[in-house]
């Protein structure tokens, strides 16, 4: 989906990434993921000032959406929803962390990926809340890999796929599958980066992947495969809506 912002909103955008490169000049790098009180103070800024540009750009995109697009909205609460539940499906993994699918990829690849960021917010701000799963306090870092890096990756993969004519549902499983695993390389650079150990970041970083591979690998080849499923389904009963969003043409075919 293609959204055109107003001189204003332009610069609405512009002050909100000023903001992250502000911290960069005043906040050493570093990140954590997931449970409550992991983050130093610090670093739990810069996350969020990071976050800050996207959820700005997200929340003018739905905006847009709204305005344009108004039969869409109820496709896009439910990419929200399916995100909430699938992400809420959690097992234990690195101290400190849990392996979940994220369910941020088929958002993505139907708004493109700015929605999601907001969305995705909106998601771990309920489940740190109501459900104990994650913190506020890793709120930015949490954002940043699950609701920024996935979608970006999932999005970037899908229109991949489609301009080298992969089958478009093998690509909805492609780019989601991707984008959750994007997920969680994002989070072992953050524990690399808040933890490097006696060995550096790198070596840090080469261990959390090989404990997050163990869960995260399968829960994403099965989000690949859900995600798919779901696509498969609303072709058949959102065709219309997916028609506004020009996602499908005229005769239901990639737009």
């Amino acid at each position: 989906m293609k959204t055109r912002f107003t001189r204003s909103e332009r610069r609405l955008l512009g002050i909100a990434c000023a903001v992250p490169l502000t911290a960069a000049l005043c906040v050493p790098a570093g990140a954590m993921h997931i449970m409550e009180g992991f983050l130093p103070q610090g670093q739990a800024l810069a996350w969020g000032a990071v976050c800050l540009p996207f959820v700005v750009w997200g929340l003018l995109t739905i905006k847009k959406v709204i305005r344009q697009h108004r039969k869409t909205v109820l496709l896009l609460a439910m990419m929200g929803a399916y995100a909430f539940v699938l992400s809420a499906l959690k097992m234990p993994s690195v101290f400190g962390s849990s392996s979940h699918p994220t369910g941020t990829g088929l958002g993505a690849v139907l708004f493109g990926p700015a929605p999601m960021a907001v969305l995705g917010l909106i998601v771990l701000l309920f489940q740190a809340v109501l459900m104990a799963h994650g913190g506020l306090t890793t709120l930015g870092a949490n954002t940043f890999s699950m609701a920024v890096a996935g979608p970006f990756v999932s999005f970037g993969v899908y229109r991949l796929c489609r301009k080298l004519r992969v089958n478009r549902m093998a690509a909805v499983g492609i780019a989601c599958g991707l984008g959750d695993l994007a997920t969680y390389c994002v989070t072992s650079v953050q524990l690399a980066l808040a933890h490097p150990g006696e060995a550096g970041v790198l070596a840090s970083m080469a261990e959390f992947m090989g404990v997050f591979a163990l869960t995260q690998i399968p829960l994403a080849i099965v989000e690949g495969i859900l995600s798919a499923v779901v696509m498969m389904m609303l072709e058949s009963f959102a065709k219309p809506e997916l028609r506004e969003i020009g996602f499908l043409s005229k005769e239901g075919t990639q737009a």
